[in-house]
């Protein structure tokens, strides 16, 4: 049993979070995703106390900074969780005026908020972008948004969840077709770093979906550029001009904390291309 047992859960975030690319088996609509694979594996951990955990999924895909701060994170406090993870800032360092120190800063004043409920925050940091071509110009400034999370955790008390360092993440294969968005592998493996973060055993709870294994995408580097071009990039470039996101009008995919199921994958989710 590890040394602290979580009782409710609240993720936020954008895509990542939400679980984009990380189908449900058995549920081609829905995604699961590194946080509610996070969730499945604390409500094992809390049962060992004879306890269980509610969760709830505040994220949605194309969301920034000043999402989270404005409406995520008061959303959050309402549900009082005793542990949130915080996700975000990949959108924001895209822009091309981003500036990682005022983009850190405003981020800190959300997470002090959240400690000061005396909720546990796990806050990650960005993915370092070598792995993919067209990200490589944004690596430096995600490298500083980087220390200043290390800097607000230190401040306000949080467990980083760290995401740069994790060298498995340059593999291929942990990234869905539109590499931008981690796969099913890439998912379980970050709900497993997140578990080791916060001092829990990681062990995937087995449930339906077990029988079912899905079938794994292909690796970014098997689908032709020019496909990926036209399928991904293209109306990617065309929604940040005309500054819309897939999740305009969306809201969160579980809004109220819900008790995990035995799986703990059973919660619902939409379909929806990268962010």
């Amino acid at each position: 049993m590890s040394r602290t047992t979580y009782t409710r859960y609240v993720a936020l975030g954008d895509s990542l979070t939400e679980g984009l690319c990380d189908s449900a088996p058995g549920a081609p609509d829905a995604f699961l995703g590194w946080a509610d694979r996070l969730a499945g594996i604390l409500d094992g951990d809390a049962r060992l106390a004879g306890d269980s955990v509610e969760f709830a999924n505040l994220a949605v895909r194309g969301r920034r900074i000043s999402d989270v701060v404005e409406a995520q994170i008061p959303h959050a406090l309402q549900l009082r969780p005793d542990l949130v993870s915080v996700m975000i800032g990949g959108n924001d360092l895209m822009s091309p005026s981003a500036d990682p120190d005022a983009l850190a800063a405003r981020l800190e004043t959300g997470i002090r908020t959240l400690r000061d409920s005396g909720a546990t925050v796990l806050l990650a940091n960005i993915f370092d972008p070598q792995f993919a071509f067209f990200l490589k110009p944004f690596r430096g400034r995600a490298a500083v948004f980087n220390a200043n999370i290390w800097s607000i955790a230190r401040d306000q008390r949080a467990v980083v969840l760290d995401v740069w360092g994790v060298r498995e993440f340059r593999d291929p294969a942990m990234w869905a077709s539109d590499r931008v968005h981690l796969s099913t592998r890439g998912h379980r493996l970050l709900a497993a770093h997140a578990a080791h973060a916060l001092g829990v055993p990681y062990a995937e709870v087995s449930g339906p979906e077990a029988a079912a294994v899905p079938e794994p995408p292909a690796p970014p580097d098997e689908l032709p550029l020019r496909t990926w071009l036209r399928v991904y990039a293209i109306p990617w470039v065309a929604r940040r001009l005309r500054h819309v996101s897939t999740g305009d009008g969306r809201g969160p995919k579980l809004p109220v904390p819900q008790r995990v199921g035995l799986s703990g994958h059973s919660i619902p989710g939409t379909v929806g291309g990268p962010h």
